[in-house]
């Protein structure tokens, strides 16, 4: 649990100056953020992309990535100290203003998206104990919704700090059930289920039907583990940078463990072709088949808890990834300023606003959890593709700034970032350009607030780029040629 205590040695014989964000908490939020509603859909999502073959197969090159992304964040944060607000912080520094603005503005687009998610879902949940919640979308779960959304804003208007202690308990609280079921898992797995149909013969057999089958499989992963870099999102407020490597770390390795064994043991628990037509939550239907009707009751209260957290740690940090690049010239000053409390409140209040819009909106809209979480999971892509190759150019230009392992992963990971941009495919990569587009005149306030040239030559080329794909985009919404 975070330590109270106001001033701490730094372990390099300086000091720490007091209302910093202690180790065990940004563990926490590195842990809260990426447990949320995901590995509670998991086991459904997944069996509906890939059979237990290509599904393990598909993990190994998840973990394995994720890892190096992980590994990223952590060498950045130790080899260069003074860059703050992790993939904001890394990507201008690498590739200049405008790539460092797009990156800030896709993670906290991705950010937000995904709240609205967790939002529809946390209502899905209660309505299995409560009448008139629907799928998460009725008049009522709207209305509770909001009025939990608005919770949260008032407790985060009271310090960064006091509501990151207050996530590093809920977060113990969303573990427990998961924990639960693992131990159940492992007594009512049987490994015949698990075998059956190994490698997906219902969609092909060979090489090109397993891949095709992981990359299916891999904007959910990449939904699942979104938050490995929350950690270094909150640089500038951890009591020391050595803390946000090891909380990455700590975090990535805990949730790959949970999330490995939450999706393998229900493959052996409820055969897939069953698996692949559960309804959400979709673990809650697992345990059911294993224990019985309380045990979708029991998941549902988990996910309830683990909603509680996730949101708490996600709208942390949507507002301390737009309050940097608005302190340092790239988001329109306003959104950069605080309270007493050091909360930066206008990109809080600006967050909540379209948050609560959206939530509006998919009561008239019958858009998925699913839709909703792959739309996240590719604005995401590019902050982490760009994460990577900074380590390569670290590396590169200085070699006191890494040595020959700090090359390596910023290659693997540059290798895994590529392939989830393959993996992600054409439809949604042309849709979040139009999302990227969209942030241009927030950058263009910004620049002219600081009167400062807006765009050199590169960046002329990247938002012509932003431009031709967001109108093909369009084209193909209006013409029924594309859609999500």
């Amino acid at each position: 649990m975070a330590e109270l205590d106001t001033d701490v040695a730094d372990g390099e014989g300086g000091r720490v100056a007091s209302g910093k964000v202690s180790l065990a908490a940004l563990t926490a939020l590195g842990i809260g953020s990426m447990i949320g509603g995901g590995i509670f859909g998991l086991p459904q999502q997944m069996a509906d992309a890939a059979a237990p073959g290509p599904l393990i197969i598909g993990w190994l090159i998840t973990g394995a990535g994720m890892l190096m992304l992980a590994f990223v964040y952590q060498r950045l944060a130790i080899n260069l100290p003074e860059i703050n607000a992790g993939v904001y912080g890394y990507a201008r520094a690498g590739f200049g203003n405008l790539v460092g603005f797009s990156s800030a503005w896709g993670y906290w687009l991705s950010a937000w998206i995904g709240n609205v998610g967790y939002l529809v879902l946390l209502m899905a949940s209660l309505g299995v104990f409560l009448p008139g919640f629907g799928n998460g979308n009725t008049a009522l779960a709207i209305g509770i919704a909001s009025v939990v959304m608005w919770m949260y804003h008032a407790l985060i208007l009271r310090g960064i700090r006091e509501a990151a202690i207050i996530n590093a308990i809920v977060t113990v609280g969303k573990v427990l059930p998961l924990i639960v079921f693992v131990l159940i898992g492992l007594f009512a797995f049987k490994l015949d289920i698990f075998t059956h149909d190994f490698w997906g013969a219902g969609v092909g057999t060979g090489f090109g039907a397993v891949v095709a089958q992981v990359k299916n499989m891999m904007l959910v992963t990449v939904w699942v583990f979104i938050g490995v870099e929350g950690a270094s999102v909150f640089s500038e407020r951890a009591r020391t940078r050595a803390d946000i490597g090891r909380a990455t770390i700590l975090g990535f390795l805990s949730v790959l463990a949970l999330l490995l064994a939450v999706n393998i043991l229900s493959y052996g628990i409820v055969p897939r072709s069953e698996l692949a037509k559960l309804g959400d939550p979709s673990l809650a239907g697992v345990l059911e088949a294993a224990v019985g009707p309380w045990g979708a009751k029991f998941i549902a209260l988990g996910l309830i808890v683990s909603l509680v957290g996730a949101l708490l740690s996600w709208f942390l940090m949507l507002a301390e990834i737009m309050r940097v690049p608005a302190q340092e010239g790239l988001m329109p000053s306003f959104l950069g300023r605080e309270n007493a409390k050091a909360v930066p409140v206008n990109a809080l209040w600006l967050t909540m606003g379209l948050v609560q819009l959206f939530l509006i909106w998919t009561y008239f809209n019958a858009s998925t959890y699913t839709r909703l979480i792959h739309l996240a999971s590719a604005l995401i892509l590019l902050p982490y593709l760009l994460s990577a190759l900074f380590q390569v150019l670290v590396t590169i230009r200085d070699r006191s700034r890494g040595g020959y392992f700090d090359l390596v992963i910023g290659v693997l990971g540059s290798v895994y970032g590529l392939w989830l941009l393959y993996a992600a495919g054409l439809v949604y990569l042309l849709y979040t350009a139009i999302f990227y587009l969209l942030g241009l005149p927030f950058y263009i306030w910004a620049r002219r607030e600081q009167e400062a040239k807006v765009f050199n030559t590169a960046e002329w080329g990247l938002v012509v780029l932003f431009a031709v794909m967001s109108v093909y985009a369009v084209y193909g919404l209006a013409t029924g040629a594309l859609s999500l």
